[in-house]
């Protein structure tokens, strides 16, 4: 029902002042206006002022030196390091040094933007209206005008230590992330450049784990062997094995096409490395009638009566040759190691 519906009687009668005013009630949303600003004994003691300057520049120098940390922990621990640290228990030495000092490196930026604003940077509380989105050149002015302001309070011109010790952290930090770099791939080493295979290591049967002799090779057979002093329950057979692993195969002489393959034989007795040069697969099938081997991965195809040279497939070269001989005991042994890599094509290679 609205008012012209309500009988002038029962309308609310308005009250009259002595001076013929009406009388309202108070806003109950009026503005509380801001409290009193309460000056920080940093704003009246320069020396107070000091203090928390050089509680940030500490901060921020803690920083550098986690960053620090983080590098040379990242270099210096093995990945399979395992430490015990009470009350966590047994971790990842790694894990655990790249975590804390990146963190402590983080905190401490944090923390020392945190105490210089709290402590040092002006804290009068400005009530301003709200305005349109599209700024007029009035505000924009005003907007740069209140940038340069807030800088001049924060006294970062004044505070030279700040400003170098902030820099300083904000720089090093993002270094953290450019050593992380380093695992999309491995660094130039040569440790694919050589194998266990040096001058007088004898050649050991893989199936028997007796050294071979020239006669336990018959024409027309497949044998694999590897290095002596290599034992399978060793922790690192698996990552030796698979640069070492051999192939053994005896031809007539007189098949033997390759002038090199035939000098780096024993009474046409070839070894050549096990890994294809493709992908790396062992390669386990030979034809007997054509001295042909075959990768079972992708059916590259190398001759070992012409210095392995690959005849078909997408293998990239021939296999590797390994020079052998006879010692005074009558076994076989290696009269050096491979002269080139083995396995597939790596960017290392040079």
């Amino acid at each position: 029902m609205s008012s012209q519906e309500i009988p002038e009687e029962n309308l609310p009668v308005e009250q009259g002042t002595a001076h013929g005013t009406v009388e309202t009630a108070e806003d109950p949303f009026a503005d509380p206006g801001l409290p009193a600003h309460k000056p920080r004994i940093q704003d009246i003691d320069e020396r107070a002022a000091k203090r928390s300057e050089r509680v940030v520049a500490f901060l921020f120098t803690l920083s550098m030196l986690a960053t620090i940390a983080f590098i040379a922990s990242y270099v210096t621990f093995p990945v399979d390091k395992i430490v015990f640290i009470w009350p966590i228990g047994h971790v990842s030495a790694l894990n655990f040094s790249l975590g804390m000092t990146l963190g402590v490196a983080l905190f401490c930026i944090g923390a020392g933007a945190v105490h210089w604003a709290r402590t040092l940077m002006s804290d009068v509380e400005i009530a301003d209206e709200r305005h349109p989105i599209a700024a007029p050149a009035e505000v924009k002015a005003k907007v740069l005008a209140d940038f340069a302001a807030g800088a001049e309070e924060s006294a970062i011109g004044r505070r030279k230590l700040i400003r170098t010790t902030l820099f300083g952290a904000l720089a090093m930090v993002p270094l953290a992330g450019v050593v992380l770099l380093r695992d999309l791939g491995p660094l130039p080493e040569k440790k694919l450049r050589s194998t266990l295979w040096a001058k007088g290591k004898q050649l050991i049967n893989m199936n028997t784990n007796e050294p071979l002799r020239p006669e336990d090779v018959i024409v027309g057979s497949l044998t694999f062997a590897k290095p002596e002093g290599l034992e399978e329950d060793a922790h690192d057979f698996q990552k030796e094995i698979a640069k070492a692993a051999l192939m053994i195969v005896r031809l007539q002489p007189e098949d033997i096409k390759d002038k090199r393959e035939l000098e780096w034989s024993h009474e046409g007795i070839v070894a050549y490395s096990k890994i294809c040069t493709h992908v790396g697969c062992p390669i386990s099938l030979y034809e007997q009638q054509t001295h042909h081997v075959l990768c079972p991965c992708h059916q590259s195809t190398f001759d070992l009566s012409d210095g392995a040279r690959v005849i078909f497939g997408p293998a990239g070269h021939p296999l590797p040759q390994l020079r052998i001989g006879v010692n005074a005991e009558g076994n076989l042994e290696a009269l050096g190691d491979f002269e080139e890599p083995v396995g597939p094509s790596f960017w290392e290679r040079g």
